[in-house]
């Protein structure tokens, strides 16, 4: 991270921290100050298209910083935050988790910004950047969950056996949903629908970021996958909200443990290693699932690197 300082008169300032002076304008920088929500708005369009973006909030506030250090990761677009408290460095320079590109300070911050920043730099590096992958996981319980909202997605396409959508209660370990494609004597199939869990669970979308299901809306985009991986993308049509009979599946992938809750139906299907659909009705411990993974976490779905507990 870099340190900044404001250009002020007599400055007597250690050389070897400070990377620029500012002096309130250069090529190479978009201020921007955020006093209402459209203010971040107006940041996050910048955001790619500019080599650095200086923060200045009226009211300063975490919530806007850490969404635009959200956005601009894996852009060439930089963020700086404009710092007038000793309280806010450490906050400015740990959001989440990987901080701001710099913060801009008056002098006599310095000292206590390096102290910050010494901190910083003795942390763990966070482990490397992976994509999300399809894992075998194990099945350790199958639970009532009593009686909750379950989603029904509805696609502007038909899927194939094997496909379905990722999705489940921790955004690092996704289960493999199949979709309604398969007939039985009772139901007719729905080769359009996936029965994705319960309102609260994450769903991987087209773009790779992730979305509560309470918040996806028609005309949404998620991702279409199967058991070896492979991604297509399809439109949604509509949501199907309903109160259902809840399971909560328990599974275990290398040690680590995460779950799922999903509709207490022989229609909803998770998908084997091996691409075979497996109803949660037929499902026991010891069973295998397809469950995809990422070590990163994420904020406002945005996957990013960084440590966090769900469970």
């Amino acid at each position: 991270m870099q340190i900044w300082v404001e250009n002020e008169e007599n400055l007597d300032l250690n050389q070897n921290f400070i990377s620029r002076l500012w002096t309130g304008s250069s090529h190479d920088v978009v201020e921007v100050s955020i006093d209402v929500p459209s203010d971040q708005d107006e940041a996050i369009s910048l955001i790619g298209l500019v080599p650095w973006i200086l923060v200045r909030c009226s009211d300063w506030t975490m919530i806007p910083l850490e969404n635009l250090i959200a956005c601009s990761r894996g852009t060439q677009t930089r963020i700086a935050a404009a710092i007038d408290r000793e309280i806010e460095i450490s906050g400015a320079a740990f959001a989440l988790g990987g901080g701001v590109d710099a913060i801009l300070i008056p002098g006599g911050l310095v000292d206590d910004a390096i102290k910050f920043l010494g901190d910083r730099w003795t942390k763990e590096d966070p482990p490397e950047n992976t994509e999300i992958n399809p894992t075998e996981a194990r099945i350790l319980s199958m639970e009532s969950a009593g009686v909750g909202e379950r989603v029904c997605i509805d696609l502007t396409r038909r899927i194939n056996e094997g496909q379905g959508a990722a999705t489940g209660s921790i955004s690092g370990k996704l289960c493999l949903i199949h979709g309604e494609t398969i007939s039985s004597e009772y139901v007719p199939n729905r080769p359009f629908r996936i029965n994705a869990g319960a309102i609260h669970s994450y769903i991987l979308m087209a773009d790779g970021r992730t979305k509560y299901m309470s918040e996806l809306e028609t005309g949404d985009e998620i991702a279409i996958l199967s058991s070896p991986g492979y991604i297509e993308t399809a439109v949604v049509g509509r949501l199907k909200i309903e109160m259902r009979p809840l399971l909560v599946v328990r599974f275990e992938i290398s040690g680590e443990e995460g779950q799922t809750v999903v509709q207490q139906a022989e229609t909803v299907r998770f998908v084997s290693p091996t691409g075979t659909a497996v109803s949660v009705t037929d499902a026991k411990a010891g069973d295998k699932i397809t469950v995809f993974t990422d070590d990163r976490v994420r904020h406002i779905g945005i996957a990013l690197d960084g440590g966090m507990v769900e469970k």
